[in-house]
């Protein structure tokens, strides 16, 4: 017998595909306990409850039940937890982009497959990313990108899912204006104006863009991309510049607007650095792991 703790956000607590879901891996003969988030806070303190639980052995598994905020709110509360004990961690995805999930082979159509591979497949040693003293789980975004992730209707989003990221950043492209930035990485210097950046553990935000198309959760490093101002009077033929690395630091002259997994912040700089192998986690396929570069 498994034993899990489902953390559900509040939004889908009363989605038949997750009772469904619950009620089957019941049945294969596994304790699921289930816990419903309310209000802001809410997803950090039950993982805080869970992980004293299982540091105690008493849980074998612990379920960010929601999108990609919930994933990272669950997650890199455990981390900063310290003590899980042997408890490994898993994704039930409910979210509108589940960006993270779809990036490792996730089901996100099927939730009972979900609950039942959390049970029935081994975990896998990830990375998180550290934004300054904040870590992170997917893709940190900044300028363009960032802002279309903060000023995404809700309600488009709902109806539309991940076309209404694009849907925005088209819409609202005029509006968005470069600005200057000094990135620095090991073995990679630039300076000057860009249009968006990201730093990822994981490949793709804003509704399945694959920002950093061959980042791994399991090497150590992350994955920077700049997108330079275009300017074709001057014949520039890079319209992106990537690096990899274990840490990135970046200065700009001006406040920033920036996403870390969904969250939007404002900056003028940070250091961002990789923790590798921070969390046991039940991923769908090896894709995204070292062994299969």
């Amino acid at each position: 017998m498994t034993r899990l703790r489902l953390i559900l956000h509040g939004k889908v607590a009363q989605d038949e595909r997750v009772r469904a879901a619950v009620r089957s891996v019941r049945q294969d003969g596994h304790q699921v306990s289930v816990r419903v988030t309310w209000e802001a806070g809410d997803a950090a303190r039950l993982t805080l409850e869970a992980v004293t639980e299982a540091s105690r052995g008493e849980i074998d598994r612990i379920v960010a039940g929601g999108g990609d905020g919930t994933v990272d709110e669950v997650f890199v509360t455990a981390h900063r937890s310290g003590d899980f004990g042997a408890c490994s961690f898993g994704i039930l995805p409910l979210g509108t982009a589940n960006d993270f999930a779809r990036s490792v082979g996730l089901r996100v159509d099927d939730m009972t497959a979900c609950l039942r591979l959390i049970v029935n497949e081994p975990a896998r040693r990830i990375d998180l990313g550290l934004l300054g003293e904040r870590p992170f789980v997917n893709v940190v975004t900044g300028g363009f990108g960032a802002r279309v992730t903060a000023e995404t209707d809700p309600a488009l989003k709902k109806s539309l899912g991940g076309l209404a990221y694009l849907l925005t950043g088209v819409s609202r492209a005029r509006e968005f204006l470069s600005c200057r930035g000094h990135f620095r990485a090991d073995g990679f210097e630039w300076e000057g104006m860009f249009l968006a950046l990201a730093i990822g553990n994981g490949r793709q935000a804003g509704g399945g863009i694959p920002l950093c198309p061959e980042a791994l959760i399991d090497d150590g490093l992350l994955d920077l991309l700049v997108i330079p101002k275009f300017d074709l009077a001057a014949g520039r033929e890079a319209l992106t510049l990537r690096a990899r690395s274990s840490w990135v630091e970046f200065e700009a002259e001006e406040e920033v607007s920036i996403s870390i997994d969904g969250e939007p912040d404002q900056v003028r700089r940070f250091r961002a650095e990789c923790r590798s192998g921070a969390l046991s986690v039940h991923l769908g396929h090896d894709s995204l792991l070292t062994g299969r570069r």
